[in-house]
């Protein structure tokens, strides 16, 4: 249990030193403009095995968030099965979601498990998460029944 809470600690204080700011969104992780993946490419995870920053002008709206393509090519593949694409939790940290909490995704901090593409906070983060991916994302998976409509505030207030 201490080993639970110590973790969760080091989640906080990730959270309170991070530079980016926590979204504004409940079950998808957009900035307050609605912009998601903070303007990366959901489908060059995919193609090209990086994050990629997407062209302004090259861009679809999926559930009330903008996305960002590299090329007309990702944006037409995307349209055609935005499932495919889209980030485990909405985009928050997968990690964070396993532990009962939403943490801003950092799209620099990434891996795609069974074709599904996961976030987390930070590098030290994502280390933790992948010590134990298949644990891990069972438990957020089971958490995001009971977070995905609440505000990260609401869960940090708990």
């Amino acid at each position: 249990m201490n080993k639970i809470k110590s973790l969760i600690g080091g989640v906080a204080l990730s959270v309170a030193i991070a530079s980016s700011t926590l979204a504004a969104g409940v079950e998808l992780n957009a900035s307050s403009t609605g912009l998601a993946l903070q303007g990366y490419d959901p489908v060059a995870y995919f193609t090209a095995g990086e994050a990629t920053k997407g062209d302004y002008r090259i861009t679809a709206l999926h559930n009330e968030a903008l996305y960002r393509f590299a090329s007309e090519e990702n944006k037409v593949a995307f349209e055609e099965n935005p499932d495919a694409y889209l980030p485990a939790y909405g985009g928050y940290c997968a990690f964070g979601t396993a532990m009962g909490f939403k943490f801003d995704g950092d799209p620099n901090y990434w891996r795609i498990v069974d074709n599904k593409l996961y976030l987390n906070l930070s590098a030290d983060i994502q280390e933790r998460w992948e010590g134990d991916i298949p644990g891990f994302n069972e438990r957020a998976d089971t958490n995001w029944k009971d977070i995905a409509d609440k505000s990260p505030s609401e869960l940090q207030a708990q």
